[in-house]
């Protein structure tokens, strides 16, 4: 199979590398993670004109005819360079979101503004008993009229304290966690009856606790079929999945990368500690992880558009188990070859670690796919 990126493609790679080189060393994201946003708007702005935020949506919808590789590319390199900006929410899980579940007129409204650069967004939908389970939603939405009140709470709302507007799961009908009755909606994050509450992260990013008190949504407002929402919310996470995959391989190529560097620099007993055999063979070990995760990373991305529901979260699920594996050792390993060092504010390979655990715990760890793809059919049946 031919992984070789188009004339296209390999233009973008070059032109983000460049970028992220001159824009984003560790200590410039440090001050982006100051600000009162905890990100870079001026970065947004230029992510804007640099065509990243509409490269992967259809031109017909507002966007520039990309799809899942330029998502890919983009991630990848974002994750080499630990990027705050909410690139992940707006544009790739709330974009699916959008192309999946918003009318025709109402893509190429939202799409349009999220490519200029004009509207950022964040998907309210974990809760608080939730956990992993997409289709436990607890918040209500009661129809008044031709509209829609929602009422209820909704936690860990990435980059939410920032966002312009919030997609909102809630339940129009039947119990807690039926797959059944749940619709999605658009709401002002500054609309009456919505209370944030931001906060920084682990991993230097941010998020949020949202409240929903009698908000009001109109009829324009309201995404998908109502109260059959979870397939396209199952689709969008999947997708989503595809492209921290592609993050968590920039991020270990970049610990994997500073700790070779690390180990030819570094002296122990008058040589550089590169020299000894099990240090080498343990570089040797990070390098087949990596490789390994690279792998399902271009299979996830793949499978990100494969209409068939159950063999996409098959794929998904198989690649979020080589992710999160892969991370967890290259991340450990990287801060234990640095040894002290490895562990301070003020050193990047600490950071990667806190990203990639972070990384491997969205949408569910290792061990919670392992589980998944037990209960499913074979993957060779």
């Amino acid at each position: 199979m031919d992984f070789e990126l188009s004339g296209e493609q390999q233009m973008l790679r070059d032109n983000i590398v460049r970028l992220m080189k001159d824009r984003y060393g560790f200590e410039a994201r440090k001050g982006y993670q100051a600000s009162p946003r905890g990100w870079s708007e001026a970065l947004w702005r230029e992510y804007a004109d640099m065509g990243l935020l509409g490269a992967p949506f259809s031109e017909d919808d507002g966007g520039y005819g990309g799809g899942a590789v330029e998502t890919m590319i983009v991630m990848e390199d974002f994750g080499k360079a630990l990027a705050l900006e909410p690139y992940l929410q707006t544009v790739v899980l709330c974009g699916a979101l959008i192309k999946h579940g918003a009318s025709p007129e109402k893509r190429a409204e939202l799409i349009g503004k999220i490519a200029a650069g004009d509207l950022r967004l964040s998907f309210a939908h974990a809760e608080r008993q939730s956990g992993y389970d997409l289709y436990d939603v607890a918040l209500t939405a009661r129809k008044d009229g031709t509209a829609f009140v929602l009422n209820g709470e909704k936690g860990l709302v990435g980059q939410g304290d920032s966002a312009d507007a919030l997609i909102v799961s809630a339940r129009l009908s039947g119990g807690r966690r039926d797959r059944d009755g749940i619709g999605l909606f658009l709401v002002d994050a500054n609309a009456p009856g919505v209370t944030r509450r931001g906060y920084p992260t682990q991993d230097g990013q941010r998020a949020a606790e949202i409240a929903f008190a009698n908000v009001r949504v109109e009829p324009k407002d309201v995404f998908s079929e109502p109260g059959r929402a979870l397939p396209v919310i199952e689709r969008a996470v999947d997708e989503t999945i595809a492209a921290v995959s592609a993050e968590a391989v920039g991020a270990m190529s970049e610990a994997l990368t500073m700790t070779v560097e690390y180990m030819k620099t570094r002296k122990q007993f008058g040589v550089t500690i590169g020299s000894f055999q099990a240090l080498q063979h343990r570089a040797a070990d990070m390098t087949v992880a990596l490789e390994q995760a690279r792998s399902m990373m271009y299979l996830a991305t793949m499978m990100a558009g494969e209409e068939d529901a159950k063999e996409r979260a098959k794929a998904i699920s198989a690649a979020k188990v080589q992710i999160g594996r892969s991370a967890r050792f290259i991340g450990q390993q990287a801060v234990q070859i640095h040894g002290g060092i490895g562990m301070t504010y003020e050193y990047k390979v600490g950071h990667l670690l806190k990203r990639l655990t972070m990384i491997d715990a969205a949408y569910g760890d290792a061990d919670l796919h392992v589980r998944k793809l037990a209960e499913q059919d074979s993957l060779f049946a």
